[in-house]
């Protein structure tokens, strides 16, 4: 599988809606396989054991690779398809929702049943943290102290995040670059510091921010 960048959820959440005094509740997940999408499903169900249905899709893989969905019991693909399509024109990867049915009496008919699943997805994922996880790779600049404005400096003007400054004898930057800008950046940055900057490439890995708050991912 080629690496790339891509949409996830970081932290799932919970989004409900009323249709014709039925309660469609949404529960999102973040999982990394299959066997978590179904112990999440799982969970879900016991805690709504009195529930007419537990309708559930999830996407596994970044390809996406594995995608599953069930309608649970109402009518063929007014639920579980409907709630796919809503994770994958979404852009996510990686995540599962199961949106469980309080059944209030009332039919909803085909196109009910569909609108309705879809939007308690839509207000689910809204209560949810996604980010887009960006492939690239650590580098460890060695420098003087008279480098690190210029390491910043660049940093800044390419939006490459700035991980971590070590300070003792020389000072130790690390940042993330994508193979869209690490070029550049290594090339300016040792034109700037007229060779002097040691530059190490570290780990390839997958980067993200949300809420002003950085992480590092293996994959």
């Amino acid at each position: 599988m080629s690496k790339s960048d891509y949409k996830c959820i970081l932290k799932g959440g919970t989004g409900e809606i009323t249709e014709k005094k039925s309660r469609f509740i949404a529960t999102v997940a973040p999982v990394s396989n299959e066997e978590e999408a179904l112990a999440f499903i799982e969970e879900v169900r016991k805690a709504n054991r009195t529930a007419r249905h537990n309708c559930y899709a999830y996407t596994i893989g970044r390809d996406p690779s594995l995608t599953r969905f069930s309608d649970d019991g109402e009518p063929s693909g007014t639920a579980g398809k409907p709630m796919l399509d809503v994770c994958m024109n979404s852009g996510l990867h990686n995540m599962a929702v199961v949106v469980t049915r309080y059944f209030g009496g009332i039919l909803l008919g085909t196109g009910g049943l569909v609108r309705a699943y879809t939007d308690a997805v839509k207000a689910g994922l809204e209560n949810s943290s996604v980010i887009t996880k960006l492939y690239g790779r650590r580098l460890l600049i060695k420098s003087d102290y008279n480098a690190l404005g210029k390491i910043r400096y660049l940093a800044c003007e390419r939006s490459i995040p700035l991980l971590n400054t070590e300070y003792a004898d020389d000072v130790l930057t690390t940042v993330f670059v994508t193979p869209g800008n690490e070029k550049d950046f290594t090339e300016k940055l040792l034109d700037q510091t007229f060779g002097k900057a040691v530059i190490t490439a570290l780990e390839n890995g997958y980067y993200a921010e949300s809420d002003g708050k950085s992480y590092l991912f293996d994959d």
